[in-house]
């Protein structure tokens, strides 16, 4: 019998695209059929449930826990699988909002190490993909909802049927894997569209919906899209309430602006841009509705109010003011400054600061170094993370104002240690820079947060 540690290790000893050097899909010498036949040797468990299939660059994970929790608050049994984790490999694959078990994870890798065995092309990310399929059928789930991982074309969860396909907002990122156009990369988000299945769409850039268009009329499936056949409005934000902190909104179809189908919302996400995430799922939600799913418009109200997606402007603490937000391209930096400066109230900016390799920290650092009251340049203990010294150069060629380097946690009491009651103290860049800086805050507060063996990764 496997440990969980030997487990994980079984897991992530193969090829891994998310801590590893991704190439281009151009030159992947994986393909979609590898996906197939392994669910195939596993009795499909793809097909065993419906499912909703979620795309995207910014957004999706959040859009994805909004779904997820509607869905549950109308009483259904919902697989929830999302990438990639900030604490434990447990959060990527849940059932009815509850983290995967860790004997759950043993007694699954028992099941698949035959079949694994025999297959040495099956990279890490399709082989929890397929942990996460078979879960969700062993447990009788009546709906799985699944994030992408990357792209969307030849993602391993592109196997999926799903009963709605949703595709947030797009923008540039993974360039080097995607393409270097928005066009390119609409195209591989585009690609979990299928003949017949309704699609909705998430606001997005002229050169990205023309490719999703497109995309859909050639496929014939039917195309929603939020911001002209759903609206929203922000009615107000309560920032009051600390680390509750939320705001309340109106969604509704088009035309019905002064009677909204969804007059007043309370969503405990800050930001304009989860407003759009908001609408995009109760779009989607409403697409599932009229295809015979039944889901009380309670449902929605009760499921937006207690969704919870830690690490995307999460206000941690105040007096100072402790946000951690996982921007990690240049469109999502800019959206999250502007957030923070219509969502909350402080004097002084301190940024801890990290980013990877892969994402382009000049260009991160180019919204960031101005604005900020004082730096922090820090690197994660990950593969990918830029040195903490690359980062403070960058930043102060860009003209910030570095305090320090080092890493994370060391420089977040350093940002702490400064920072007065009316000032903000952000971690970003990174999402394995604020699961960092999370779990120093809850060790300091006496928490402890869920974690992995030492060695697993």
């Amino acid at each position: 019998m496997l440990t969980y540690l030997e487990a994980l290790r079984s897991i992530f000893e193969r090829a891994d695209l998310e801590r590893g050097e991704r190439p281009p899909y151009s030159e992947r010498i994986w393909r979609l059929e590898h996906m197939e036949e392994l669910l195939a040797q596993l009795g499909n468990p793809h097909r065993a449930y419906p499912s909703v299939h979620i795309a995207g660059t910014k957004g999706k994970g959040s859009t994805t826990a909004m779904i997820d929790a509607i869905l549950r608050a109308a009483g259904y049994r919902t697989g929830m699988y999302t990438s990639p984790h900030l604490h434990t490999f447990r959060e990527r694959i849940q059932v009815e909002g509850r983290l995967i078990a860790e004997e759950e994870i043993i007694a699954l890798m028992e099941r698949m190490r035959p079949i694994l065995e025999t297959r040495p092309e099956v990279t890490v990310f399709e082989i929890i993909t397929a942990l996460a399929m078979c879960l969700y059928a062993d447990r009788g789930v009546d709906f799985g909802v699944f994030e992408v991982g990357l792209g969307g074309r030849l993602d391993s969860t592109n196997v999926l049927l799903p009963n709605v396909a949703v595709i947030t907002s797009i923008s540039m990122d993974h360039v080097n894997v995607l393409g270097n156009t928005l066009t390119a990369i609409a195209r591989e988000k585009a690609g979990i569209i299928k003949p017949q299945v309704p699609v909705v769409t998430s606001p997005q850039r002229p050169e990205a919906l023309t490719v999703i268009t497109a995309t859909a009329a050639e496929r014939e499936a039917p195309l929603t899209r939020v911001g002209e056949d759903w609206r929203w409005e922000i009615l107000g934000a309560d920032q009051a309430a600390g680390t509750n902190a939320g705001q309340w909104i109106a969604v509704g179809r088009a035309g019905h602006e002064h009677r909204p189908e969804f007059p007043e919302l309370f969503l405990p996400l800050l930001g304009r841009h989860q407003v759009e995430n908001a609408a995009t799922a109760i779009a989607a939600i409403m697409v599932l509705q009229e295809r015979g799913v039944v889901i009380p418009d309670t449902a929605v109200a009760e499921g937006l109010a207690a969704t919870r997606w830690p690490g995307r402007m999460e206000v941690l603490g105040t007096q100072p003011l402790v946000v951690v937000d996982g921007a990690h391209n240049g469109d999502s930096i800019e959206r999250l400054l502007v957030a923070l400066g219509e969502y909350l109230r402080y004097r002084r900016l301190l940024v801890v600061f990290g980013a990877g390799h892969t994402h382009d920290p000049e260009e991160l650092l180019g919204h960031v170094a101005t604005q900020a009251d004082g730096l922090y340049a820090c690197r994660a203990r990950h593969p990918k993370a830029t040195p903490a010294a690359e980062i403070a150069e960058l930043a102060e060629r860009l003209g910030g104002r570095v305090r320090g380097q080092g890493g994370v946690a060391e420089m977040f009491q350093a940002a702490l240690a400064e920072a007065e009651p009316d000032d903000l103290v952000l971690a970003t860049g990174s999402l394995f820079v604020v699961a960092e800086a999370r779990r120093a805050w809850f060790a300091a507060q006496g928490i402890e947060v869920p974690s992995d063996p030492p060695g697993t990764y």
